[in-house]
C-alpha cells in the first residue's frame, strides 16, 4: 500500500523560510510523478510545485523564484524549500504521488494524483 508522510511545517514570520519533506513508501519516487499542493479551509486545493515521472518540473506562478522542489530517488523523498514566505502562503500543504509520468499540464492538477499524505500546516505571520 502506498503511504506518504509530510513533515517540516510550522509557524514562521513573513520573509522567513521553511523546508517541507515528504517520505513515500510502497511506490518508488524514481520514474513516478510527485507534487505539492496547498489548501486553506473553505477554499479549493491548488498546485504548488511538482515533478513528473519523466523529469518535467512545474511551479505555480505565485511561487516562482521563491520555492524550489526537489526529489531524492535514493531516499524516496520529495522536498519543498520555501523562501520569502508571506501570509498568503499560509495553509495545509499536501504531498501527492501518481504512478508513471503525466502530461506537463496535469502536474499541478490535484485530480490526476491517486496517493496523498495527511498534510502539514504552514502558518506565516506578519
Amino acid at each position: 500500500q502506498v503511504h506518504l508522510q509530510e513533515s517540516g511545517g510550522g509557524t514562521v514570520q513573513a520573509g522567513g523560510s521553511l523546508k517541507l519533506s515528504c517520505t513515500m513508501s510502497g511506490l518508488a519516487a524514481k520514474d513516478n510523478s510527485m507534487g505539492w499542493f496547498r489548501q486553506v479551509s473553505g477554499e479549493k486545493r491548488e498546485g504548488v510545485a511538482g515533478i513528473s515521472g519523466n523529469g518535467l518540473l512545474r511551479y505555480a506562478e505565485f511561487v516562482k523564484g521563491r520555492f524550489t522542489v526537489s526529489k531524492d530517488d535514493a531516499k524516496n523523498t520529495l522536498d519543498l524549500q520555501m523562501n520569502s514566505l508571506s501570509p498568503e502562503d499560509t495553509g495545509t500543504y499536501f504531498c501527492a504521488a501518481q504512478k508513471d509520468h503525466m502530461f506537463g499540464g496535469w502536474i499541478l492538477r490535484w485530480e490526476f494524483y491517486a496517493y496523498w499524505g495527511q498534510g502539514t500546516q504552514v502558518n506565516v505571520s506578519s
